[in-house]
């Protein structure tokens, strides 16, 4: 059989033993979900195919986005023939071959489409390879990878292939491809049910479809049950619409644990989040949120750990990036409590609110002119630096606010210092001595 026999797709029969991600593969761009930035009407990757002016070019993006599926499309409908390499398989010499054989099918009229999946897997030597046949027309590359293909692609082979970015599918998405498979499997299945394999999948619609082929085998009577699909998880499927009302019930229960120092509470509370398939950088906003809002200048690093964690998550995805988040929980559970900066904050805003703006006092303006010097601007100023603890009795605040005290520190942590510096300056506003 000849390496260039035609893509077999199209005339297979539907057979049942086939896995159910290669059974759903669309057959035309209507059928394909997701990726519409690039395929969406007038799209530029959309655009492309329509005209049949297809060059070389990189698909990056997670797993289960389509990449395999929208190469064998672009093939099939731009009349190529579809050759699938493996970067973990193939070497030089497999690739020398079929480049050889390509160039013969080019002298003949024929297009060939080289499909790599995982390039970013070939060295140097295996993708320098690919040049002078892409360069030439010999073949229309189609390069595949999960990885950054300014980091792990030759330049010198991006700078001859167009990168497409593709996204994880959203949970709609990969609900109507489920959807679409029901009548595949002759199961039918609860919308919910659905939207939890969804939840599961995190964007990868071959991973909810290998779920749904599972649980729709484990089911009897033709209906999916909830208990076939924590079967096929190997694991609790706790019903969760990050929507509703139990989104915000459980990152309520989070929040009132941490600000209660309860970290076995705190721990079980994100761990119901992560095991429900929240979204790992909504969970670390919110714990960003409790370092501020209920811990506050009593552990000033507290903020400083939530972004570290914020950037891990982000950084290390799933699951590594779950390790991060829990550390972060025991960290602002344990970590002393104060609101006092965030009730501050709202004292202030509500004096602005209601009381009349004043204009800033003259000694707090720069005097920048000469005029501005003889108008008195500066005057009276006392720079902070210059005196003993760098602590003066000059009032900063408009004259109807003179003595106001809108933050009140609490004597936990880092606060008590801050209390006992605020009092040494009270006192010299006051004119009392100093603390012995």
């Amino acid at each position: 059989m000849s390496l260039f026999e035609p893509d077999a797709l199209a005339s297979e029969p539907s057979d049942a033993k086939r896995p159910l991600a290669e059974r759903m593969r669309p057959v035309t761009l209507d059928e394909f979900v997701g990726q519409e930035h690039i395929l969406g009407p007038g799209k530029p990757l959309r655009a492309q195919i329509d005209r049949d002016e297809l060059s070389s070019l990189i698909l990056w993006g997670p797993p289960g986005s389509g990449k395999t599926t929208l190469a064998k499309l672009i093939a099939r409908l731009t009349r190529c023939d579809f050759i699938p390499f493996s970067a973990v398989l193939s070497g030089i010499k497999e690739i020398k071959t079929v480049m050889a054989e390509a160039e013969r099918n080019r002298r003949l009229g024929r297009r060939t489409v080289i499909f790599v999946d995982e390039i970013h897997r070939f060295n140097k030597a295996q993708q320098d390879a690919f040049l002078p046949y892409v360069e030439r027309g010999d073949i229309i590359l189609i390069g595949a990878t999960t990885e950054n293909p300014s980091f792990e692609v030759n330049s010198a082979l991006l700078s001859r292939a167009k990168v497409h970015a593709l996204r994880a599918l959203t949970e709609d998405e990969i609900v109507t491809l489920l959807e679409r498979a029901l009548p595949v499997l002759r199961v039918t299945a609860e919308p919910d049910l659905l939207r939890q394999i969804a939840i599961y999948a995190n964007g990868d619609a071959r991973s909810a479809y290998n779920v749904l082929e599972l649980a729709a085998a484990a089911s009897t009577g033709g209906m999916l049950t909830q208990q076939a699909i924590e079967d096929s998880l190997q694991r609790k499927m706790l019903l969760y619409d990050k929507s509703g009302e139990e989104h915000y019930n459980l990152i309520s229960a989070l929040h009132k644990s941490i600000r209660s120092s309860d970290a076995d509470a705190s721990l079980y509370w994100l761990a119901r989040m992560l095991e429900s398939g929240e979204d790992r950088l909504y969970i670390a906003r919110r714990l960003v949120r409790m370092a501020i809002e209920d811990i506050g200048l009593a552990d000033p690093r507290a903020i400083e750990q939530a972004i570290a964690a914020m950037q891990t998550v982000h950084f290390l995805g799933t699951p590594e990036g779950d390790l991060a988040l829990g550390q972060l929980a025991i960290y602002l559970a344990i970590a002393p409590k104060s609101d006092a900066s965030y009730v501050a904050l709202n004292k202030a805003a509500e004096a602005v609110q209601t009381r009349r703006a004043e204009p800033v006092p003259y000694h707090l303006r720069n005097a920048v002119t000469g005029a501005m010097r003889q108008w008195g601007y500066g005057q009276g100023y006392q720079h902070a630096h210059n005196f003993e603890n760098a602590l003066t009795d000059m009032e900063c605040l408009p004259e109807s606010l003179a003595g106001t005290r809108f933050y009140e520190p609490t004597n936990r942590g880092m606060e008590q210092k801050i209390a006992e510096r605020l009092e040494m300056l009270r006192r010299r506003k006051a004119g009392e001595p100093p603390v012995a």
